[in-house]
């Protein structure tokens, strides 16, 4: 794919993917624990907080196949941008969405459920 930067996927795009086609999406949830615990995202995440980033810097290619697109999410999408350019500075074959507004815009727009914080 060649990517060189994350594309931008919008809430409303990612929930017709989890509806549709969630089989064939990673979610990587950069937040960090304290989080995840006020807000979790609705379906099940891989979770890679920075701060925690030497505890699975060396293994976390094994949860990231390059034949799945890789939705990223954070608090707002700074975070997850960051973390998804990183990731295909790593290895350009892999497939990168940052969610627009991070989990806060998911609970705005699609599921406020989400508590927001």
């Amino acid at each position: 794919m060649n990517q060189k930067t994350p594309y931008d996927i919008s809430p409303q795009d990612l929930n017709q993917w989890i509806i549709h086609d969630l089989s064939s999406l990673i979610l990587v949830d950069v937040r960090e624990k304290e989080e995840l615990a006020i807000a979790p995202f609705p379906q099940k995440v891989l979770h890679l907080p920075f701060t925690q980033f030497l505890s699975w810097s060396k293994t976390f290619t094994q949860d990231l196949p390059l034949k799945k697109k890789i939705v990223v999410l954070c608090h707002s999408g700074i975070r997850s941008w960051n973390f998804g350019a990183w990731l295909l500075e790593q290895d350009c074959r892999y497939q990168v969405w940052n969610l627009q507004g991070g989990i806060d815009a998911w609970s705005h727009l699609i599921d406020d459920s989400v508590p927001r914080y």
